[in-house]
């Protein structure tokens, strides 16, 4: 049998079709990529050269210092920009679970714990000369607190001392003083605080027996405190940080890779892309919109720090707007 041979026109109708087809296959490949791309906005950077659990972070123009931990004194910083580490001074007073907070450029390293005693201590660190300073002593000493940041003044809210606390203090470092404020109305360690238009939302922890889902907020103007949603989880030693006005609520006991989005404005939560190392003990920071999740430990109630200082940075403008 006589194979049929096509005309030149059909033979160009093919080839149209077959060049079109393949345009289309690659715009397909081009959207599911992008679509992938939407759908994975963990990305894992380079490992914080000191693996340790239950230190804390902060960003001074556009660096992340990582400090102390595991009682150590050891301070590195991240610079996102190069996905590079560099070591810096020591803190004076090697602890764990201190809390961090920055006013006009320098960090106030608070509290903490030694393995034998709980810490007032207060360390002022200057990135830009890399030196420390001794500050008034926090008057209630304690480790596994928060604290937050509002109009220049940083507050030390709950944390733990033998037994979980509900008190707030309030240091101003102009004036290198301490004064009393309301007592958050959930008494819990483990948990986290971050700030949205002047008010402190207290989220989580564990108050020695239960762990909570509970989410208070604090305003320094008035000196009160205001119930609001729970989150959807109920955790403990996970880390928050805010990108446009929302709060991002990272890892933790037990629940260790997820993460939730709690919207302020709307007093809602919403459920993200899971973080790829389930950790909990870490610390969190955002930078130009992009969180990095770093550190911590495994799921275990040792909280023996992970093998390596794993750092992933979540961008949220890659992740999908809502996940079921």
């Amino acid at each position: 049998m006589k194979k049929r041979r096509l005309k030149p026109v059909t033979m160009k109708r093919h080839f149209f079709v077959w060049t079109l087809t393949g345009l289309m296959l690659i715009g397909l490949l081009g959207l599911t990529s992008m679509s992938l791309s939407a759908e994975n906005p963990w990305v894992r950077k380079a490992d914080m050269p000191t693996s340790r659990a239950f230190f804390s972070t902060s960003v001074v123009n556009d660096i992340i210092y990582a400090i102390g931990g595991s009682v150590m004194s050891t301070v590195e910083a991240y610079d996102p920009g190069t996905n590079t580490w560099t070591k810096k001074a020591d803190m004076p007073t090697a602890r764990e679970a201190p809390s961090t907070s920055v006013v006009n450029g320098i960090i106030y390293a608070i509290g903490g714990w030694t393995w034998t005693k709980f810490l007032s201590t207060v360390e002022a660190y200057d990135p830009g000369t890399d030196t420390w300073t001794k500050k008034a002593d926090m008057p209630t000493p304690r480790e596994l607190f928060s604290t937050s940041v509002v109009d220049g003044i940083i507050y030390a809210i709950g944390g733990w001392s033998y037994s979980a606390l509900s008190t707030v203090e309030a240091y101003d470092p102009a004036t290198d003083t301490w004064t009393k404020k309301a007592d958050m109305p959930t008494k819990r360690g483990y948990f986290s605080t971050s700030v949205v238009n002047g008010i402190i939302y207290a989220i989580g922890g564990w108050d020695g027996s239960s762990t909570h889902s509970t989410v208070e907020a604090y305003n320094p103007a008035t000196d009160t405190w205001t119930k609001k949603a729970n989150m959807p989880f109920a955790k403990l030693g996970f880390s928050t940080s805010v990108v446009n006005g929302v709060i991002y609520a990272i890892g933790g006991y037990s629940s260790v890779s997820t993460v939730e989005a709690y919207d302020p404005a709307t007093d809602t939560w919403t459920k993200k892309p899971d973080m790829p190392t389930g950790r909990w003990a870490l610390s969190a920071s955002a930078v130009n919109g992009r969180i990095y999740a770093i550190g911590g430990a495994n799921d275990s109630t040792s909280g023996s720090p992970l093998a390596k200082g794993v750092i992933e940075e979540y961008d949220i403008f890659r992740a999908p707007r809502r996940l079921p």
